[in-house]
């Protein structure tokens, strides 16, 4: 295997593990918010913030009547998002 294969390689795994963790900070949160998990300790708190950061762009976007199905289906599609377009980005890259 070639020096830039490699690289290639190493790039598209990185991108793929990125994609991953984010989905799973997502997801964590998700699992979170319906086990009702103490707001007050400083983890939950983290994994909320940093959930919602990555969740920004989609946490609102529903608008149903209950709000564990808004969190679900808001927070749900930024994880599926980041792992479709993640690894089909890591996909093409080792493709080349």
């Amino acid at each position: 295997m070639t020096t830039r294969a490699s690289n290639t390689t190493t790039a598209a795994r990185i991108i793929a593990v990125v994609a991953d963790v984010m989905a799973f900070v997502i997801g964590l949160w998700i699992l979170m918010y319906l086990l009702d998990a103490n707001r007050a300790n400083d983890l939950v708190e983290f994994v909320r913030e940093t959930a919602r950061w990555l969740a920004g762009w989609s946490h609102d976007l529903f608008t149903f009547d209950k709000e564990w199905a808004r969190v679900v289906a808001g927070y749900g599609l930024a994880a599926l998002v980041y792992l479709f377009v993640g690894h089909a980005a890591a996909g093409a890259l080792r493709r080349r």
